[in-house]
């Protein structure tokens, strides 16, 4: 039976308006016709019906994960922090490792936590906490301990120890390098646990109108997971997996990553599971003074931040990627690290045969006039977090400290991007950030806090509309993820992925965007909201 819609605005895409939509086994089948007998009519009630959205990138199963520990993010004091984790620890007296997040790193000033705060609730077993950018842990003495780290291991490379002035480990450590001296350590999560993390993920993303989604940091044991949520039914809608390439371990992974992508693609028509993509992590964050820039960070002369690979090797694995067929999906924050992700990109397009390969740079938070431009000559598609696009507690405490005031206000050049005429597409970067689109979607419209601060917005120049940000969460996240004709747009042919809105979200007031309702989501023609 086909279902007709009518009554409200059908938004099909980028400038593009109808009045009826009828849907039938899963597809569109036709836009602005009259229902036919048999059809069960659905009225919008004057309601916005559009393309669901896309998420193109994010962590879900880590958000999942998270889930499962205390609940420190949104917390704005060290103390509530702290107070959650007794909660939590309490309540799971037989959980060997308390392992939540995300906990706001501008809580403190300079960013650094002490074990010692923690270990005031508990110092029996490890407790590890990522911070909201997960370039950052704070752990308490206990995980120090068993990790062995004393005042005499050296800051791994790429990595950081914070201190104290006899050399001892503090209780915060930065970067993926020295993170895993103490996640080394953590009992192996089980499939169960992930699987359940994925249910629970796909849930959030339904709720919030989002049917497709990717996770941008899959390492060994997680493709695992996923798989098996497929094949049960626990992962609910359609799901690119990018696997993590780091400059230690790529070259052993090689065989491993192509054996899962072959057993992806053999899933099946029914499968939710897409595997084209590798992640390669290119610097750090502004907030933890890692994110590689071209000129020192003002706080430490000394410092321009971490640049993970170096040239040749970066060049080599994304050589030897593309090639394979893979997509190639690069974190870039300072302009330093943006620099080297187009350089990499530009030298590889000139090794390898020329392919639909679609290269992302994602967060592209600062980007040096120089480079702009290269974007769209290279075909690289700019992948930004709507929701950071303003002047949020992180940038005030502690990225516009390092950088000094006018070059933290060079991040986000969205309107410049655009007008440069480089594709664009938006995610989440979920748990980082909230996952639900309708909190970040007009964000880069008034590039506002909800209090409205300041009071002409953040950087005002690059500011987009809403409907253009309705594009790159829709049409914009389809088309990076090689989906284009299925998702992404109201279209004869595509898939009905889509959403029904109480109001139009491109007329009513950017600042009240972020409260309108979901009615309704339809995944693959069937209502799974509403």
């Amino acid at each position: 039976m086909a279902t007709f819609f009518s009554g409200g605005t059908i938004w099909c895409g980028a400038g593009c308006v109808a009045q009826t939509l009828r849907i039938e086994s899963g597809v569109v089948t036709e836009i602005n016709g009259v229902a036919a007998t048999g059809d069960e009519i659905v009225d919008l009630q004057a309601g916005f019906l559009a393309p669901a959205f896309m998420d193109g990138h994010a962590h879900p199963l880590f958000g999942g994960r998270e889930a499962q520990g205390p609940l420190v993010n949104g917390l704005q004091t060290v103390s509530e922090m702290v107070a959650e984790v007794k909660r939590f620890a309490d309540s799971n007296p037989n959980t060997p490792w308390i392992i939540g997040g995300a906990y706001e790193a501008a809580a403190v000033g300079g960013g650094d936590f002490l074990a010692s705060w923690l270990d005031a609730v508990v110092s029996d077993r490890p407790v590890v906490l990522q911070a909201v950018d997960h370039h950052t842990i704070w752990v308490n003495s206990k995980a120090i301990e068993i990790a062995g780290i004393t005042a005499a291991t050296p800051d791994p490379d790429g990595g950081s120890i914070a201190r104290n002035p006899d050399g001892t480990a503090r209780g915060t450590l930065r970067e993926p390098s020295a993170m895993d001296l103490i996640m080394k350590h953590a009992p192996e999560r089980t499939l169960d646990e992930d699987i359940a993390a994925i249910a629970w993920a796909s849930d959030r993303y339904l709720e919030s109108g989002v049917t497709a989604a990717t996770d941008a940091w899959v390492e060994p044991g997680m493709a695992e997971a996923y798989i098996a949520a497929d094949k049960s039914g626990a992962l609910k809608i359609d799901m690119n997996l990018f696997f993590l390439a780091q400059r230690d371990s790529w070259r052993d992974r090689i065989s491993y990553f192509a054996k899962l992508r072959k057993e992806i693609e053999s899933l099946g028509a029914g499968s939710k599971l897409a595997a084209k993509t590798i992640k390669i992590i290119g610097d750090g964050a502004l907030s933890a003074g890692t994110a590689a820039v071209l000129a020192p960070y003002l706080d430490d002369p000394t410092s321009k931040g971490l640049l993970i690979w170096e040239d040749d090797e970066l060049l080599d694995a994304a050589v030897t990627f593309d090639a394979a067929g893979y997509q190639l999906h690069m974190h870039a924050i300072g302009d330093a690290a943006v620099r080297q992700a187009l350089d990499t990109i530009e030298k590889m397009m000139a090794v390898n045969p020329k392919w639909d390969r679609r290269p992302v740079i994602a967060h592209a938070q600062l980007i040096d006039a120089a480079d702009m431009p290269r974007f769209a000559a290279l075909g690289v598609i700019a992948n930004y977090q709507p929701l950071w696009t303003y002047l949020d507690p992180m940038n005030k405490e502690l990225i516009a400290p390092r950088l000094g005031d006018a070059r933290n206000a060079q991040q986000y050049q969205l309107a410049s991007m655009v007008k440069s005429g480089a594709r664009l597409s938006y995610g989440s970067d979920w748990p980082v950030t909230s996952y639900i689109p309708l909190l970040a979607l007009a964000v880069p419209t008034h590039r506002q806090s909800p209090d409205r601060y300041p009071k002409d917005g953040w950087s005002p120049q690059e500011a987009i509309t809403v409907e253009e940000s309705l594009s790159f969460y829709t049409a914009g996240v389809a088309y990076q993820c090689f989906n284009e004709k299925r998702f992404g747009q109201i279209a004869v042919g595509a898939q009905a992925d889509l959403m029904v809105l109480a109001s139009n979200p491109i007329e009513v007031a950017p600042h009240d965007v972020a409260g309108i309702k979901i009615l309704g989501v339809y995944k693959n023609g069937v209502a799974v909201i509403g």
